[in-house]
């Protein structure tokens, strides 16, 4: 088994930044993808960015040029740095880890308020 934890999330004016981390315990050593998804309200959960093991990164194009996906193995800690945040950005976001077996783990979820 795999616990996540997010912290770093809450109400920030457009334009402004924010920055996501996860904290991963547990079964780490199963650990290959970690990555952040995103629920807007009325909204089905989304892709924003997500990175292999070996620091191979993607993300959605919706965020493409303003978020960045990170990883520190030795910490079991994976961050999204959030930059030139939108309204539309507003969404509770939840970290995801899968594991070499295909198992998926999630965080608990943290809201991210974009608004002036």
């Amino acid at each position: 088994q795999v616990q996540l934890v997010e912290s770093g999330g809450g109400l920030v004016q457009p334009g402004g930044s924010l920055r996501l981390s996860c904290a991963a315990s547990g079964s780490i050593f199963s650990i290959n993808a970690m990555g952040w998804y995103r629920q807007a309200p009325g909204k089905q959960r989304e892709l924003v960015a997500e990175i292999s093991r070996g620091g191979i990164t993607s993300c959605a194009d919706s965020v493409k040029g303003r978020f960045t996906i990170s990883r520190d193995n030795a910490k079991n800690t994976v961050y999204l740095q959030m930059n030139s945040l939108k309204p539309e950005d507003t969404a509770v976001y939840y970290c995801n880890a899968q594991s070499f077996e295909s198992n998926w783990y999630w965080g608990q979820g943290t809201q991210v308020t974009v608004s002036s």
